[in-house]
């Protein structure tokens, strides 16, 4: 896949200074792990998953996690598997044919409900199996994480392919205070033993609030949840850091449409219509009803707290999100120059834009992962913003 393959390559030229990379299951696994920006979540039970890709219906779809856990009802299982591997021999099919590449094949994972699912589903699915990319492992915890992961490698040593797990962690265990550290700590030493089948960490904040029974309203985000935003902490303590560092995910925004508001809009004005003038207000005026503000503010506050990407439920959250993670012009250049003089001469310079000192040693991680971005969502010119891009006609 290649993000905004979808906009005309005259657009493509107008927006970006540095044009997104095709990447593939193929791909290196540090940089594959940062592709995964909005990963839309579908039950195994629908049949048009496959008409749906290859009529290119979801123009922003990149990655897709075809569920058969929560999404599929327990009286469902076996139709929801027979979809599948019938939707999934639909793709093979067009691949070899030519009709979906390397640019406009989305990433597949599947979720299964466990390890003994996934390896009869590996067997079922046969060579078309080389159209997924991994598997997604619901309510993974130190009880049963060795499973999964080593039925995984197995059937990766069977099947000749690449395919990557992906553990969302969601358990009691790991909320429950008096818990959390020691089975964290559990979880990253069996995953440790995995790293190289090991692509994102997730975090599953649906059922990790449902524990308490809570549910955050469309104009909140999952940091004001104080419980699970301690949690999210703790992960990315744990999981991000360096060295061996793992790729943790931000957690599924669940709305879509409109509600009544209590609090004021989180999108301030000033930005939109400096962009658009009135055209950008009206946008604006879209995104809230659509309670994209929410959205937007929860995958600012993940990228500030180190999370790459995001599960989403609702093919409207595609281009948003995506769009959140293309790399300013301004982050390009700062980043740049931090690799570029990372050699002792110096410990600190001014940045290009003359509003800013940056430091070499603390800011060269940083500086790595937005050189590692820059490669897969692209870079914005100058001027350009996210604004511009959810202002494309074929935003809907």
């Amino acid at each position: 896949m290649r993000y905004f393959n979808h906009l005309p390559e005259l657009h493509l030229e107008g927006f970006f200074c540095k044009k997104p990379m095709a990447v593939n299951k193929y791909t290196d696994r540090t940089k594959l792990a940062y592709s995964l920006g909005p990963l839309l979540y579908m039950p195994a039970t629908r049949r048009d998953i496959a008409q749906l890709i290859m009529s290119n219906k979801y123009r922003e779809l990149t990655a897709l996690a075809i569920c058969l856990e929560d999404a599929v009802g327990d009286l469902e299982v076996a139709q929801a598997e027979e979809s599948l591997i019938s939707q999934m021999a639909t793709i093979e099919e067009a691949a070899a044919e030519g009709r979906l590449t390397d640019e406009t094949a989305p990433l597949i994972f599947i979720r299964v409900r466990s390890p003994r699912q996934m390896r009869e589903l590996s067997y079922r699915l046969g060579s078309s199996l080389e159209q997924v990319t991994g598997f997604v492992f619901p309510k993974f915890s130190s009880k049963t994480g060795e499973s999964f992961l080593a039925e995984l490698e197995q059937i990766n040593r069977q099947s000749g392919t690449v395919l990557y797990g992906m553990p969302i962690l969601e358990s009691p265990e790991v909320l429950h205070k008096e818990r959390r550290l020691d089975e964290l700590l559990r979880i990253k030493e069996i995953i440790g033993r995995y790293e190289e089948l090991i692509l994102n960490i997730r975090i599953g904040a649906t059922d990790l609030c449902g524990l308490y029974g809570l549910r955050r309203s469309s104009q909140m985000t999952v940091y004001d949840i104080a419980v699970v935003s301690e949690l999210i902490t703790d992960i990315v303590n744990l999981f991000s850091r360096e060295p061996g560092g793992y790729v943790v995910s931000g957690p599924v925004w669940e709305y879509f449409s409109n509600s009544q508001r209590i609090l004021k809009p989180q999108l301030r004005q000033t930005p939109f219509e400096k962009q658009f003038g009135s055209e950008g207000l009206r946008l604006r005026k879209e995104l809230i009803s659509k309670n994209f503000d929410g959205l937007i503010q929860e995958t600012l506050l993940d990228q500030a707290n180190g999370l790459v990407g995001k599960t989403i439920i609702h093919p409207s959250h595609l281009l948003p999100v995506q769009a959140m993670h293309v790399v300013s012009k301004e982050e390009y250049v700062d980043a740049l120059s931090i690799v570029q003089q990372a050699n002792g001469r110096k410990g600190v310079f001014k940045s290009e834009f003359q509003n800013k000192m940056n430091e070499i040693k603390p800011h060269l991680k940083w500086a790595e992962k937005i050189l590692m971005k820059s490669d897969i969502y692209g870079v914005f010119h100058e001027n350009s913003t996210f604004i511009d891009l959810l202002s494309e006609p074929v935003y809907t």
